[in-house]
């Protein structure tokens, strides 16, 4: 296995998302410059100390994450945390790359499109509107199944404990999926005519949405859900340069 060069990979990745193509609501690609030679990348789905800390004693030289540093509208100063954050990388000489939507949109290693793969959903169609792009995605499910029974089917798939809100008593085939925090998505659901709505988390009036757009509502957790995109796009990088890499799985039940 030989390393490749970090502005490859990054060239790579953001030619494989098309990043450049998503107006996000913060920087995607290259958020942090480490090693400018890369053997293995670790990820996550959002970066913190923890996960930094054991990025560096994993020997990675990239941390590829869904949620980065820098977000618009947030405090451009560095402080006590973002500092701490900063000297971790900056003592691994560890690279912070990051994709938000387009790493939610795309169509076979996005958070969205891995999600329907993992459920069976089929006759696909882009679903979810966000800064003017699609980037969840629509569906059928192989047979018909109360919400309740899928939920539980997905939380088994991907480590979490969904939660259900009824909308109605009738049984789910057409879903639409929104990974992460896409409840107000439910109005959009509503629209499409779907049976059912999985995002990651809930609003404080997803109850009442659910119950009177008559669209069950699933939130399977705004983390869990979002797990499976990055561990995707790294294994495509892998199979591309002949990388290795490693999942670094967190305890977090929102």
């Amino acid at each position: 296995m030989s390393p490749v060069r970090l502005a490859d990979l990054v060239g790579w990745f953001d030619e494989t998302l098309a990043a450049q193509s998503f107006r996000d609501y913060g920087p995607n690609g290259l958020q942090v410059v480490g090693a400018d030679q890369v053997a293995h990348v670790a990820t996550a789905v959002s970066v913190s100390l923890d996960v930094i800390e054991r990025a560096a004693a994993d020997n990675a030289q990239v941390l590829l994450v869904h949620h980065g540093l820098f977000w618009d509208g947030a405090d451009a100063r560095i402080g006590p945390l973002e500092r701490r954050r900063l000297e971790a990388l900056f003592a691994a000489n560890l690279s912070l790359v990051a994709y938000h939507l387009p790493l939610d949109a795309h169509a076979t290693l996005g958070n969205n499109a891995r999600l329907a793969d993992l459920l069976g959903v089929t006759q696909r169609a882009p679903f979810g509107e966000h800064q003017g792009v699609m980037i969840g995605c629509r569906g059928t499910l192989p047979t018909p199944t109360t919400a309740a029974a899928l939920a539980t089917t997905l939380g088994g798939l991907i480590g979490s404990t969904p939660l259900v809100l009824p909308g109605g008593d009738h049984p789910v085939q057409t879903v639409g999926i929104v990974s992460g925090g896409a409840a107000r998505d439910i109005r959009q659901a509503a629209a499409a005519g779907l049976d059912a709505f999985i995002t990651g988390e809930p609003s404080e009036d997803a109850a009442y949405l659910a119950a009177e757009l008559g669209v069950h509502f699933i939130a399977a957790g705004h983390n869990a859900t979002e797990t499976v995109g990055v561990q995707a796009l790294a294994e495509a990088a892998a199979t591309q340069f002949g990388l290795s890499t490693s999942f670094l799985a967190v305890d977090n039940p929102v």
